[in-house]
């Protein structure tokens, strides 16, 4: 071996420390707080690129964070050892670290590799304070101590609803500020009277405003429905270890791990009644996925309303105007596009799509386990994300900005023959419809046609066709 060669085998030795897990010997960077374990799953599962969630990220640590508090308590750590973990947990709660989690979201083992990614790291930086060197893990080991009393199965899926209970906060403050949006709206297009449609033909008129009022509605719904979908998060698995039955949980940790959760988080986490299912079943997932995945298609249907309203504008409905966002073309000047009601609608592709892999998840667990959890994070996540920047793209781009054009909403009611339906109740649907059809052929207005055909006066005719009064319930009386 030449001497280069032989300062090059010196400094890679220096470089990094040999670990060894069941497979073999393998050389670690020897800065990095991550081990063995973790740099075999990146190696294994190059699937998405993407880094784990960071809201996950310090989900896990704070359930590390408990059990290592926990098991203190039930005399399963020493104080010095417990107290070290704790404090590596609140250094990746604050966001240090970050770099050293580097295994793909998507991975085969059940989430096996996040948890072993965060045991290494919470491990040796708890060495790091307790003077140690980087691997030494004679002083705290990442399996014996940081997951001690712990599986995969139970701290994995309970890291994952805190991380999809934390991103719903957000979401549910941007679809309540998207709500009062469409709310102000309401009101102030309360007085422009329009066509309403069904099917894309004229129906009867409506107030711009109530059709505004119903998007806020919309909005609610989807929102209530995620809100309520928080209970199936708040029962978690802990203390459930591999399958439920809490194989190697000491009952002092056992019975008190859930606690120190709530504790950590300031959620009402409890403990379910039955381990074995909680960790079989994923179920809660799919129905916390499905109310996301409807409150984004009601708000896809609303941005369609908003491109086809403001269609045109020459040759459309232009009933309302969208801010202008951007240049629309490349070789049409002047042309400008929907495009923030497009990318919402885009977004609510996403979601649809993540719902459908989330159902194919939870339906393909087996015996004890499910073993997809990794794949139902990764959609819930981007789901729950994308949906908040939807909503707040659209209302902060979009819907604060929108302008009506009363006069084209004017004009379309008053050559519309949508009125006639107001006349049924005193004509008859038979002479209504023929009446309207007369207007359409000739292009006569159809009041003009009432007059000569319904046999009532002018005056009873100006009640009864007023279009404002048609936008409320009621059968206008005959005077």
């Amino acid at each position: 071996m030449t001497v280069t060669a032989m300062e090059e085998q010196r400094k890679t030795r220096e470089q990094t420390r040999l670990e060894q897990d069941y497979i073999g010997q393998t050389a670690v960077p020897a800065q990095a707080y991550y081990g063995v374990h973790a740099l075999r799953a990146r190696e294994n599962f190059p699937m998405t690129g993407r880094p784990l969630h960071s809201a996950f990220i310090v989900s896990l640590a704070q359930v590390k964070k408990a059990c290592a508090l926990a098991n203190r308590e039930a005399g399963q750590l020493s104080a010095p050892i417990a107290e070290a973990i704790a404090a590596a947990c609140d250094r990746v709660i604050r966001g240090e670290l970050r770099d050293q989690f580097i295994v793909d979201p998507i991975q085969g083992g059940a989430g096996t590799s996040m948890n072993m990614n965060m045991n290494e790291v919470l491990a040796n930086a708890a060495i790091e304070a307790l003077g140690g060197r980087l691997g030494d893990y004679t002083l705290v080991h990442p399996n014996d101590h940081v997951n001690r009393g712990q599986s995969t199965n139970d701290v994995i899926p309970t890291a994952g609803k805190l991380t999809a209970l934390r991103l719903m906060e957000g979401l549910l403050d941007s679809l309540a500020a998207l709500r009062d949006a469409f709310s102000e709206k309401a009101v102030a297009f309360d007085h422009v009277l329009k066509m309403g449609r069904t099917q894309l033909q004229d129906a009867v008129p409506v107030r711009l405003g109530q059709e505004f009022a119903a998007y806020a509605a919309a909005v609610e719904r989807g929102r209530d429905r995620i809100a309520d979908s928080r209970r199936e998060l708040y029962r978690v698995n802990l203390g459930g270890t591999a399958i439920g039955t809490g194989l190697n949980a000491q009952i002092a940790y056992f019975s008190h791990v859930t606690d120190v959760l709530a504790q950590v988080t300031g959620l009402p986490f409890r403990q379910a009644e039955n381990l074995l299912d909680a960790t079989q079943h994923i179920d809660g997932f799919a129905q916390v996925s499905s109310t996301v995945k409807n409150a984004a298609l009601a708000l896809s249907k609303v941005a369609n309303d908003l491109r086809l309203l403001s269609s045109g504008p020459r040759t459309g409905l232009h009933e309302i105007n969208l801010p202008p966002r951007q240049n629309g073309s490349s070789i049409m000047p002047g042309k400008v596009n929907p495009v923030i009601p497009e990318v919402v609608n885009q977004a609510a592709f996403r979601i649809a799509g993540n719902d459908v892999t989330i159902a194919m998840a939870v339906e393909a667990g087996q015996l004890e386990l499910n073993a997809f959890e990794p794949v139902v994070f990764d959609a819930l996540f981007e789901s729950l994300d994308l949906l908040r920047r939807a909503a707040d793209t659209l209302r902060t781009h979009c819907v604060a900005g929108i302008t009506a054009n009363e006069d084209v909403c004017r004009s379309m009611v008053e050559k519309s023959v949508g009125v006639a339906a107001a006349l049924c109740p005193h004509v008859g649907y038979v002479l209504a419809a023929e009446m309207a059809r007369e207007a359409l052929r000739t292009g006569r207005p159809l009041t003009e046609i009432a007059r000569e055909r319904s046999g009532l006066t002018g005056a009873q005719l100006d009640e009864i066709l007023n279009p404002c009064a048609m936008t409320e319930p009621g059968v206008r009386e005959e005077k």
